[in-house]
């Protein structure tokens, strides 16, 4: 019931202010033309935002039947999680990247999909695996799912909205530009307002769902150990050029796929810093204040049946 109420709450505020941007760019006119685009997205965020986040990430199906064994073995093992978790088994997704990251998407646990990139399965051991999926199942059990893939497709909305306010604006009757500060506004505090609401809900999430997907798997040193590794990974410089194009969808990847979840806990980051997750799993563990001992962040290390990945370096606008 809360995380109903939460989403609702969110919906409210990210709806808001599409209708204010809208008010700024057209006057009356613009927020009757953004209420009637809000009210039509929400409705198709709730029953396609998934299809729409997996499409965006080009993210491929896969099946025990799949020809490679490290790919089969993350199927099987996803789906016993999800039996374990007392989850329908969701669909399960491969995504076509370097970088080592996973999210869960859709509207409820009946109609779940969890995706992993070919990065993710080349770098991390089949343990470290098992639990960055547990973590994954453990939003679909909350059913965090929703609110973060509605959230990134109006945060998107907001986003193209103000650069539309930008370069655009208003004009009055004889074609002058007008309302030249309003866009200008919104042109900047629009994504910012829209980020920090996606913020403050994706940090409670992530500590919420890394307990319970340690929980699931029953190892949060496999957790600990699979974030301390992604993160260095994305400490490397590694551009993921979908993110970039998609910023707004960062929340829900287990690491932010633009800036790598490093520093604190702060009003600006998308998620809990990655060295007090590891403190909370290694409390769990009982092991409070231990670090697993990680061996890099390439996914190159691993044996012959990693999967195979394709090198990008070149750094991005949102990037660090």
């Amino acid at each position: 019931m809360r995380n109903h109420l939460r989403t609702f709450a969110l919906l409210a505020a990210l709806t808001a202010l599409f209708v204010g941007a809208g008010y700024l760019v057209g006057g009356p006119t613009g927020m009757a033309i953004a209420f009637l685009f809000a009210a039509a997205m929400n409705l198709v965020s709730y029953w396609n935002a998934d299809k729409i986040v997996l499409s965006m990430y080009r993210a491929v199906e896969v099946d025990e039947g799949h020809a490679e064994p490290l790919i089969r073995n993350y199927v099987i093992d996803t789906a016993e999680l999800a039996q374990r978790a007392g989850l329908p088994r969701p669909k399960i997704y491969v995504i076509d990247q370097d970088q080592p990251n996973a999210f869960a998407t859709g509207r409820d646990p009946a109609h779940a999909a969890v995706a992993a990139t070919r990065g993710l399965l080349a770098m991390l051991d089949r343990r470290e695996i098992r639990g960055v999926m547990a973590h994954e199942l453990a939003h679909v059990k909350n059913r965090d799912t929703l609110t973060m893939t509605i959230t990134a497709t109006i945060a998107g909305a907001i986003g193209a909205l103000a650069n539309f306010a930008f370069f655009f604006g208003g004009r009055d009757e004889d074609g002058r530009p007008t309302g030249v500060v309003p866009a200008i506004a919104i042109a900047i505090l629009g994504p910012i307002a829209a980020s920090l609401v996606q913020m403050a809900i994706s940090r409670h999430r992530e500590y919420a769902a890394d307990a319970e997907g340690a929980a699931i798997c029953g190892d949060p040193g496999a957790l600990a150990s699979a974030l301390q590794k992604i993160e260095a990974y994305a400490r490397g410089g590694y551009v993921n050029a979908d993110a970039e194009r998609n910023p707004a969808t960062a929340h829900m990847f287990i690491i932010n796929p633009l800036a790598g979840g490093r520093r604190g806990d702060n009003l600006f980051s998308t998620h809990p810093a990655t060295h007090n997750r590891v403190d909370a799993l290694m409390a769990l563990a009982g092991t409070a204040g231990a670090r697993p001992i990680v061996s890099g962040g390439s996914p190159r290390g691993r044996s012959a049946t990693a999967v195979p990945v394709t090198g990008q370096t070149r750094r991005g606008p949102w990037g660090s």
